[in-house]
């Protein structure tokens, strides 16, 4: 059971000690690892100039995600097409479980984006193709 006090997480001493993909780097805020969270991972991801993270998935976990700079893009496959959300600093993406997805970074400075998920563990899970 988590302990009953708040904790501080320096932005600075997140952990990269949790599920990687591509071209993004993750670091684990809160956790089960970093402060006994139950049912919640959250964390920061840097997405580098001029890439992409691959193709990947959440599995069950429901993801949302807040641009804090850059100007990433989000593809995803509905159907036969592929759709590219293009956000700005301030917009929240929503990921449902299970989703293929890539996030991309066609800008010149790296974009950062905060994540939050709905289980304790940072799954990413990556695939060949949307």
């Amino acid at each position: 059971m988590a302990d009953k006090n708040l904790v501080r997480i320096e932005g600075d001493c997140l952990s990269t000690d949790t599920a990687q993909t591509g071209g993004m780097h993750r670091a684990e805020a809160v956790s089960g690892k970093t402060v006994g969270a139950e049912a919640l991972w959250m964390g920061r991801t840097i997405v580098d100039p001029k890439t992409d993270s691959g193709v990947h998935h959440h599995g069950e976990s429901e993801t949302s995600i807040y641009v804090v700079s850059g100007e990433p893009v989000f593809s995803f496959r509905d159907g036969d097409e592929v759709v590219d959300i293009a956000t700005r600093p301030g917009d929240f993406v929503y990921v449902p479980p299970f989703t293929p997805h890539v996030e991309s970074n066609p800008g010149d400075e790296p974009a950062v984006v905060v994540i939050a998920r709905t289980t304790q563990e940072a799954i990413a899970v990556n695939l060949d193709q949307l």
